[in-house]
């Protein structure tokens, strides 16, 4: 992984290609290239960089007039980062790039070294290469049909035969990849950030499905080899939702951006009555009905979403709910029937983890109901019901936006299941709403304090390491502060649930350990000030996020931030946009890349 940029058309495919690229240098890389496809020739370009590094040296070797080529920024998975290990590979006739990760490719390498094919690289990419230029005998789609069945593991590929240089070939098993095109040509891409200047409209191939695009249009041949139709989506998001509009990071753009991404997930699903429905999505309240448990899945963010659902899902339907990661899921041997929902949650529908797990849960014959951002993506298409997070572009690898609508969408799913309850009525359902419409004004008012939660940031940013604790709905805040925090700042920094502290990890808080402790639920806010009261005993330096009109004795805290007060199950609106803010404003005074924080790639797409 991680980006894919493809064209073919009627124009200069470098321009195009590198604007591509850039465009989604967003989701975290390494390396970057690009290969243009000539009548005489086929030139790569490659460097361990920026793109805008190797867009120096594409001008300094010459754009050409060159109408078809790929791209690619690469995440490592396989040798370090070097321009020999970079994409675009070639191996005889053929040149690619590939997202994903070939799980056999050892075994392929010893059957290439027994055909006198030895790697350049140490990539599992340059082997699929040489492994197709192998099986190529001047048919691609026979040569591209013949190395996938020695494939294993996922990939999507852009594929070049020197021979035929004014076309452009992909492929895809469990990686993501999009197509669309007009009168300029085609452009695939790994998902629809780069292709929002140039189009509206775009389709997903499916699986096993190979791609054969020119200047006047894109086939599509099956794996029986007949031609198939593609099944064209719009594009909701225009080009200006993934600029940054004046801002200096797209986080902070992303972070403020909050309360109309709230209001636009909640308002469609509001019917006549005021009370939440699905019917606009196509999920029938009768899949709700019948449920015995609910299994919530996810990875990172979404699944501290999920561990947020969980609460509010076990109050309202009082079912019983279980948050599970999602690459320890199918591992752990999940009991699975047709009375067991599985949620999966992924900001882009992609996330290899997640999309393994709903395999699972749709192969163990459990309901499966997605909670996702990108339309046509895979978790999407193979959900047996999908509900669409309306977050727009989130452009930052930090995710903030689509874990705030990832928090209401679930709650809204508490609704449809508390449902099935004699005893939950017309008149809870519209107070429960009429809750959820809080939401957005309570993230808008949190965002007044930006000023304030920068002045705490300047507090943290020469820590080494640092707590954040707190209990119930707080402790999974906790969680979620503290990755994102970690994420983008590189302070160590780990969450406990406060009553934990004094089962082991107290030992580690010493004196001026910064401490965040979240305390917005009633119920427990007493036991919070003692678990304060335990840290501050030990020298730590206390920064307190708490309701307006909560206020500690004087000296416990250093620093006390009040968030708009509401009902305890709404904190999380306001939080979120805090501890978002306070990693945000940490990391831009460590001067550090906020949007492309090292190691991190936006969209996990291998395993």
């Amino acid at each position: 992984m991680c980006g894919i940029m493809g064209y073919v058309g009627t124009k200069p495919a470098a321009p195009r290609l590198l604007e591509g690229l850039s465009r989604l240098e967003y989701r975290g890389y390494d390396s970057a290239g690009i290969a243009l496809a000539g009548e005489r020739e086929v030139r790569v370009f490659r460097c361990a960089g920026k793109v805008a590094e190797l867009a120096d040296l594409v001008a300094a070797r010459g754009m050409g007039t060159e109408t078809a080529g790929i791209g690619h920024t690469r995440w490592a998975t396989h040798g370090p980062v070097t321009e020999g290990n970079a994409h675009p590979h070639r191996a005889g006739h053929v040149t690619l790039v590939h997202n994903g990760i070939i799980e056999n490719y050892a075994a392929l390498e010893q059957e290439m070294a027994a055909l006198g094919r030895k790697p350049l690289s140490q990539t599992d990419t340059e082997i699929a290469a040489m492994v197709l230029d192998a099986a190529y005998g001047g048919d691609p789609v026979t040569a591209i049909r013949r190395m996938m069945e020695k494939l294993e593991g996922s990939y999507a590929m852009a594929i070049l035969f020197d021979d035929k240089p004014g076309t452009l070939y992909a492929v895809r098993r469990g990686s993501p990849l999009v197509v669309s095109g007009n009168e300029e040509g085609t452009w695939i891409a790994s998902d629809i950030t780069p292709l929002l200047a140039h189009v509206r409209r775009y389709f997903v191939p499916e699986e096993g499905q190979i791609l054969i695009a020119t200047a006047t249009g894109t086939v599509l041949v099956d794996a029986a080899g007949s031609v198939a139709a593609p099944r064209w989506l719009p594009i909701d998001w225009d080009d200006a939702s993934a600029q940054k509009d004046g801002y200096p990071h797209f986080m902070l753009k992303e972070i403020m951006e909050q309360p109309q991404a709230l209001w636009k997930t909640l308002q469609p699903r509001l019917g006549e009555d005021g009370c939440v429905s699905f019917s606009g999505d196509g999920i029938p309240s009768a899949f709700f009905r019948k449920c015995r448990r609910v299994i919530i899945t996810a990875c990172g963010t979404a699944m501290h979403a999920g561990l947020l659902g969980k609460i509010a899902m076990e109050r309202m339907a009082r079912i019983p709910v279980t948050v599970e990661i999602a690459s320890e899921f199918r591992y752990a041997g999940p009991i699975l029937d047709a009375d067991t929902l599985v949620i999966v949650i992924s900001q882009s529908g992609e996330t290899a983890d997640s999309l393994a797990a709903l395999r699972l849960a749709k192969e163990k014959g459990a309901r499966t109901l997605s909670v996702v951002n990108c339309k046509g993506s895979s978790i999407a298409r193979e959900s047996q019901y999908v509900l669409y997070t309306h977050a727009g572009p989130e452009i930052a690898v930090a995710s903030t936006k689509a874990f705030s609508v990832q928090i209401l969408a679930l709650y809204m799913i508490a609704d449809q299941l508390a449902l099935g309850r004699g005893d939950y009525g017309p008149a809870q359902r519209l107070a429960w709403a009429q809750s959820l419409r809080r939401a957005e004004a309570l993230a808008a008012r949190t965002l007044r304090l930006a000023p304030q939660i920068k002045e705490a940031a300047r507090e943290l940013k020469d820590a080494e390491n640092l707590f954040y604790i707190g209990r119930g709905m707080d402790s999974a805040m906790a969680s979620e502060g503290s990755l994102k925090l970690k994420e983008i700042s590189y302070i160590h920094s780990e969450a406990y649930p406060a009553g934990e502290l004094k089962h082991g990890a107290i030992s580690l808080v010493t004196f001026r350990v910064p401490v965040v402790a979240i305390a917005t639920q009633e119920s427990v806010r007493v036991k919070m000030l003692s678990n304060i009261r335990e840290v501050r005993a030990r020298g730590a330096r206390v920064l307190l996020i708490t309701r307006e009109g909560w206020q500690p004795e004087e000296g416990l805290c250093c620093q006390v931030m009040s968030l708009p007060a509401e009902e305890d199950i709404l904190a999380p609106f306001s939080v979120a946009v805090a501890l978002q803010l306070l990693a945000y404003y940490t990391a831009v005074e460590r001067g550090l890349p906020v949007d492309q924080p090292r190691n991190l790639a936006k969209s996990v797409t291998v395993e």
